[in-house]
């Protein structure tokens, strides 16, 4: 959704921030909020005006006509105003169909003037520029201003000038007024296009001999614009509707999405409502709501909403979970169902997001049994057998009542069964998996019975249409020979579009190469068929060009942020012809611009926001069409004889489904994307259709917003078009709603009345295209129609001829289980693959959660245990005390002249780390070994001393170069005063200090030394904290997990060396001669 409306409060901060005029703006930001909670006497405090002047006070909920409807104080005092407010604030009132409470209050100084002195002003955007609009009569009584309106269009890339504005706009202003309104209009414009406004409004504006007076503005923002006008906009709240709450779950979900590169939408329109949807695809979710709306249920219709764009199953849990609580709060008397629907995804795997799905009924199990729920499950895509399967066993774990449909059932049935109008019928189950990668033995989709009802009319298509008509040579996009450049590292979508090549028995890939700015020119490994192909990656657009002369489409996967410039970019290179534009969000200024350019550079833009299109035989944008199982179910691997627009990507999925069951197939089919200004729009494709001789029958699927259903109208009352067309326009419930909703594509909303579905649905069927009552009947239309040209003779089905077979992709076999493989590694300690880090069973929240510090930490990940409080205190104690030793010793002298030497931290870490060993700090684990050993094997300390000495092998552990019995080292201290307050037993610490009596009796410096001292200390933390058995104790001595703790806490010290030296900037280290001893033999020295 782009559009949003801002409230008058923000408008006018952004109007007096920003913008820049000679006219001279009076009152800037001399507002004041008030609502329930407002203490008069610190508003009062914060703005003094409010005590000295006379006032205006008004509603800021964005509601129309506000004066005549009486909800404008004006000329009032302070007091006058909180009189004012009394009988309103707080208090329930109705505009129009809406209910809604009045509660936000905007008090603004009072502009005394006269009636001649009011004026209207209004930018809005359309497709081709933005309009101004100018009246010399502003005000409450302004009346039909689209009908008196002076109008200007500033058209893409040009500039507004004053002298325009006066003479287009200001005709019947007095001439004194005129150069200070013209320089206001012109710097409101430019504010409205550097602020991204897609709507601004002011009535009245007023101009005294002071200046110029805002008093009244409605104005709405692209919000898709944010990350270019943040800092300018700064943290932008878009209220409701009036008439329609803010619900804090709203926010959460519109901050999930917000953070997320799916599409998450959720409108909560009657929390008290028994009709409950959770629908994939925003073109879908408002069909279902069409149907829902149609059949009767537009009182108990509780929410509107989406999910969309390849969701992960955490995402669809919180989305999930969200809904399932908001429908089990309140109790209805005849129940509630829960319609969780959608049409047949192109790449989002339907399985892992009904994972999410199940997760969340498994957890609300309890309250949807009370609250009597019933689910009603319609899906197709990619693995929707294993999605389905797994929502009808969670029916049969929990007992709640689940039915499950997929492709075979027309999309909006389970609304007719959900709602008591058309019996559930008891379906066969469906296969497990989507491995169906032959055809089905039946020589067409035709064969198998469609779901919906049968026809009760026959459409008959006129006889004229079906006589032959000169038309023009055919304009195609697409051909057997098609070749493109792919924008973006879409791996899967490039195999995808290979593998219908190779049903479609292409002779060559279609995908020539691909362009990836943020890596170097290399080669991609593809599959084509049963073997391997490489496919060229290049760094800039100019080299992919440059070396593939024979490619003329584009397929931009490029991000909202970077899609402009590329596709600008792209359109530097004549070659190019089509240009499909995945991503959804960009702004819409851009939007226009790109389409400015390709109208003059003779591009077809497809997008932005879709799918892209396909031409059964030929060539798919993309993911189109979905994944190998359903271009064979929906026969696309050939043409038939329908070709499609529709603006929603997933619809044109389901269409295709539609099309395949009741005619020959599709001939081509095109989305043009769900934002306001598609780069293409419906007559561009229908014309086309129209001049291509294989197309005998043209679908159209249009929505709510904009007008361009109507240039169809006109061309098929004037003859441009004479192939019968089949068209359905979603959206009518929007019709029924007492407040505006904003549906899921960025272009569903009516502005004005002729732009509803149900005014373009009557248009539609009145020049004599084939209009069915509901979209539940757009299949049976389609059939009739086809039947009738195929009876006629205009259409002679051609005979089915299997496609070759394409192998599955290991990872997607496996995706469906359909294989096993050995895993080449196994972990048990970490698990980044889901929603949260998790540490040996622990999520990463959870550890922050339970302040288990770096110990606890290094515990669950070296140990897999989560370790007592002391334990984990130990261990942070015996990094700290082994992180260094000073610049001698061999390790921290290893890093310091790698340092000096011009090495990296890694490098130099390195070779400080390859000098531990038995001699320098490795002693941890051979210390743990022989007293362990020992004292298991009970062996007296004395024995020990004299039996390592009998041996001639030295005691690990034992023995220091500096420290002695008189001069003891204080970390020996330090861990020795905590190891003994805290820890259950230290039967071999004792035993190692037993040791170390009789080593230091003989010599002082014989002392058992901090690395014996953390060896000997840990095999007693690891036998006696009861997180062990014995024997994994050992093992983690036998493996090597002590010498882990010196090497982690030295690699601190080494660091520590290493940016020292760097920052000392040290030169290169060479030793000193004198500090050498040369002894060469006799013979050679001579």
């Amino acid at each position: 959704m782009s559009a949003k409306a801002i409230s008058e409060q923000t408008g006018k901060e952004f109007l007096y921030k920003y913008i820049c005029t000679s006219a001279a703006v009076q009152n800037r930001f001399r507002y004041a909020n008030v609502t329930a909670e407002t203490d008069f006497e610190r508003l009062a405090r914060e703005h003094p005006w409010l005590l000295t002047e006379r006032l205006v006070v008004k509603p800021d909920q964005l509601i129309k006509r506000r004066g005549k409807l009486g909800l404008v104080g004006v000329n009032l005092d302070l007091n006058g105003v909180r009189e004012w407010l009394k009988p309103r604030l707080m208090k329930e009132t109705t505009v129009g169909k809406a209910k809604g409470v009045l509660k936000n209050f905007l008090i603004e100084p009072f502009v005394a003037h006269k009636q001649e002195e009011e004026f209207y002003v209004c930018i809005y955007a359309t497709r081709e520029g933005d309009y101004v609009l100018f009246h010399h009569e502003g005000g409450v009584d302004v009346g039909d201003v689209d009908a008196k309106a002076k109008k200007l269009l500033i058209r893409v890339d040009e500039k507004i000038s004053e002298e325009s504005v006066k003479k287009e706009l200001l005709t019947h202003v007095p001439n004194d007024k005129k150069p200070v309104l013209a320089s206001f209009i012109v710097g409101l414009f430019n504010l409205y296009e550097d602020l991204f406004f897609t709507y601004l409004e002011i009535n009245p504006l007023v101009v005294t001999k002071d200046g110029v007076y805002v008093l009244d503005m409605a104005a709405k923002i692209d919000a898709t614009a944010d990350y270019i006008c943040k800092a300018k906009w700064g943290d932008v709240e878009f209220p409701p509707p009036f008439g329609r709450e803010a619900y804090p779950e709203e926010a959460y979900i519109a901050d999930l999405d917000a953070k997320s590169g799916a599409s998450l939408k959720l409108t909560l329109l009657n929390p008290r409502g028994r009709i409950w949807t959770m629908v994939a695809g925003g073109g879908a979710s408002v069909v279902y709501s069409d149907t829902i709306c149609d059949l009767g249920g537009v009182d108990e219709l509780a929410n509107y909403g989406e999910y969309s764009g390849a969701p992960s199953e955490q995402q669809t849990y919180d989305y999930a979970k969200t809904i399932l609580s908001l429908m089990t709060r309140e109790k209805h008397r005849d129940g509630k169902v829960l319609i969780i629907g959608g049409s047949i995804a192109n790449f989002t795997n339907v399985a892992a997001t009904f994972k999410g799905i199940v997760r969340a009924i498994r957890d609300y199990q309890v309250p949807l049994k009370e609250h009597e729920v019933t689910i009603f499950v319609r899906r197709g895509g990619p693995n929707y057998q294993e999605g389905l399967r797994v929502m009808g066993e969670v029916g049969k774990t929990t007992g709640i009542p689940i039915h499950v449909f997929g492709t075979e059932t027309h999309m909006t049935a389970i609304v007719g069964m959900a709602l008591g109008h058309r019996p559930i019928p008891n379906l066969p189950p469906v296969a497990a998996h989507t491995a169906n990668f032959l055809l089905n033995s039946s020589g067409s989709c035709r064969d198998v019975v469609p779901a919906h009802c049968a026809v009760t009319k026959k459409v008959t298509v006129s006889s004229s249409i079906c006589n032959s008509f000169p038309v023009a040579k055919a304009t195609s996009l697409f051909s057997k020979h098609t070749k493109a450049i792919v924008w973006g590292m879409q791996t899967r979508a490039v195999q995808g579009m290979m593998d219908f090549d190779y049903v479609c028995s292409r002779d060559e890939p279609s995908v020539a190469a691909m362009v990836y700015p943020f890596t170097g020119d290399h080669k991609q490994k593809f599959y084509w068929g049963h073997k391997e192909i490489l496919v060229p990656v290049y760094k800039n657009m100019s080299d992919a060009m440059k070396k593939h002369p024979d490619v003329d489409v584009l397929i931009s996967f490029a991000s909202l942020r970077s899609a402009f410039d590329s596709t600008m970019e792209t359109m530097q290179y004549p070659q190019i012809r089509t240009i499909a534009i995945i991503a959804e969000g960009i702004p819409e200024a851009h939007t226009r611009k790109i389409i400015k350019a390709a109208d003059a550079k003779g591009v077809t833009i497809i997008g932005p926001a879709t799918v892209g299109g396909i031409k059964p035989g030929c060539f798919k944008i993309g993911n189109t069409g979905g994944m190998l199982d359903n271009i064979l179910a929906s026969k696309l691997y050939r043409p038939g004889s329908v070709a499609y627009v529709s603006r929603s990507g997933g619809m044109s999925n389901e269409l295709n489904n539609i099309i395949s069951r009741t005619t020959d197939g599709v001939f081509e089919g095109v989305a043009i994307g769900g934002d306001r200004y598609p780069g293409s729009v419906f007559t561009d494709h229908v014309l086309r259709y129209q001049d291509t001789p294989g197309v005998k029958m043209i679908v159209v699927l249009g929505e709510i917003g904009g007008t361009e259903e109507y240039k169809i109208c006109e061309a098929i009352k004037k003859g441009r078009i004479t192939k019968p067309v089949v068209c359905w326009c979603i959206g009518t419930c929007a019709t029924m709603f007492s407040s505006e909703v904003q549906f899921g594509h960025a272009g569903a909303c009516a502005n004005q009345a002729s732009e509803t579905a149900v005014a373009k649905n009557s248009a539609l069927k009145e020049a004599g295209a084939f209009v069915p009552k509901s979209f539940d009947e757009l299949g049976d239309i389609i059939s009739s129609v086809y039947d009738d040209l195929v009876a006629k003779g205009v259409i002679q089905p051609a005979e089915e001829m299997p496609p070759p077979t394409v192998p599955m992709d290991y990872s997607w076999a496996r995706e469906l289980g359909l294989i096993r493989k050995p895993a080449s590694f196994m972990t048990s300690i970490c698990d980044e693959r889901g929603q949260e880090l998790i540490y040996a069973g622990m999520p990463i929240t959870e550890v922050f959660k339970s302040e288990i510090g770096l110990g606890g930490t290094l515990g669950l990940l070296w140990f897999q245990r989560r370790l007592p409080r002391y334990a984990c205190q130990f261990i942070e104690m015996c990094l700290m005390v082994t992180a260094d030793h000073g610049p001698a010793v061999s390790g921290a002298h290893n890093t310091i002249v790698c340092a000096r030497a011009g090495k990296d931290l890694i490098s130099s870490l390195t070779s400080g780390l390859l000098t531990i060993g038995d001699r320098f700090g490795g002693a941890l684990d051979a210390a743990a070994k022989q007293f362990s050993k020992a004292f298991d094997s009970g062996m007296l300390p004395m024995e020990f001393v004299n039996k390592m000495k009998k041996d001639g092998k030295l005691i690990m552990g034992i023995g220091h170069r500096v420290k002695s019995i008189n001069n003891p080292d204080m970390r020996v201290q330090i861990l020795k005063d905590f190891v003994k307050q805290h820890f259950p037993s230290t039967q071999l610490l004792d035993y190692a200090l037993d040791v170390e009596k009789i080593t230091t009796s003989k010599k002082p410096n014989l002392i058992l030394n901090v690395d014996g001292f953390i060896g000997v200390a840990f095999v007693d933390l690891l036998r006696t904290c009861g997180g062990f058995t014995r024997d994994e104790a050992d093992e983690f001595v036998e493996i090597g997990a002590l010498n882990g703790i010196f090497v982690l806490g030295r690699s601190m010290g080494f660091i520590g060396h290493y940016l020292d030296q760097k920052r000392l900037k040290q030169g290169l280290y060479r030793h000193p001669w004198d500090d050498i001893s040369y002894v060469l033999p006799e013979h050679m020295s001579m």
